[in-house]
């Protein structure tokens, strides 16, 4: 019985994968698809919203929005990459349940690639995103421009936030920008020094989001999380950690 319902399951992923060729056509999607999802039931799905410029005018400050809302309460995580990028896994994000999944930050970009958001939930079942991004490119091994000057030595890790109320549903959009470098280790004598993990935790020691970041996130992150709650009632209340790959660790409440 049990080898009847893998082989069942084995079936339906192979039929799902079948009849969901990559809409974008992108030459490195079957490897990238190994690479984050393995071989788990998928589909590409246009309600998953991947929101990127037509072209990348600036490729080491790319701005893009994630917007899973659809899927509200049933995602265990979402791990976004672009395909062609040298550094594939730009972030992946663990939203709590009661947390608005839509995520806002810049990234750097190595030439024109498919951008993709794969959206797990709790059926098993990866929905996935994807949008076409132009570029120029060299986001990726351009170093950053801290390394320029002294200034983000004695202000690594300095945090500003605000917070906003959603004008289109109840809640709050918290954004902040963090000072450091987010070196890719991919531009010469310059080793990769970049945010490793972002923590966003309500007054009661939640962790409310959590993100994974890549070296391909844009220096000096602006990132911004939606989360349902009233603002006159909640602001003051989060605290937002991080930790970078050199161990460093910093904290601001929001």
């Amino acid at each position: 019985m049990v080898r009847l319902i893998f082989l069942t399951l084995l079936v339906a992923a192979s039929i799902v994968r079948a009849a969901d060729p990559d809409p974008l056509q992108s030459p490195m999607w079957d490897y990238t698809r190994e690479q984050f999802i393995g071989s788990a039931p998928y589909r590409f799905d246009e309600r998953i919203v991947v929101s990127l410029p037509a072209f990348a005018e600036n490729p080491t400050q790319v701005p893009l929005q994630i917007d899973a809302t659809v899927l509200a309460g049933d995602i265990e995580r979402i791990i976004v990459w672009a395909d062609l990028n040298p550094i594939q896994h730009i972030f992946t994000y663990f939203p709590h349940p009661d947390v608005i999944p839509k995520i806002s930050l810049r990234f750097k970009v190595q030439q024109g690639t498919a951008v993709r958001a794969a959206v797990l939930t709790q059926s098993g079942v990866w929905h996935v995103g994807s949008a076409y991004l132009d570029a120029a490119g060299g986001g990726c091994t351009t170093p950053s421009t801290g390394n320029a000057s002294p200034y983000w030595e004695s202000h690594l890790g300095e945090t500003r936030s605000r917070a906003f109320p959603l004008s289109s549903e109840e809640g709050i959009r918290f954004k902040f920008k963090v000072i450091h470098p987010m070196d890719t280790g991919l531009a010469d004598a310059i080793p990769e020094f970049y945010i490793q993990q972002v923590i966003l935790r309500n007054s009661r020691e939640e962790n409310l989001a959590r993100l994974e970041l890549s070296q391909p996130v844009a220096e000096n992150p602006v990132i911004s999380f939606d989360l349902k709650d009233d603002l006159s009632a909640r602001a003051g209340e989060y605290l937002l950690w991080m930790r970078d790959n050199n161990g460093n660790e910093f904290e601001k409440a929001l």
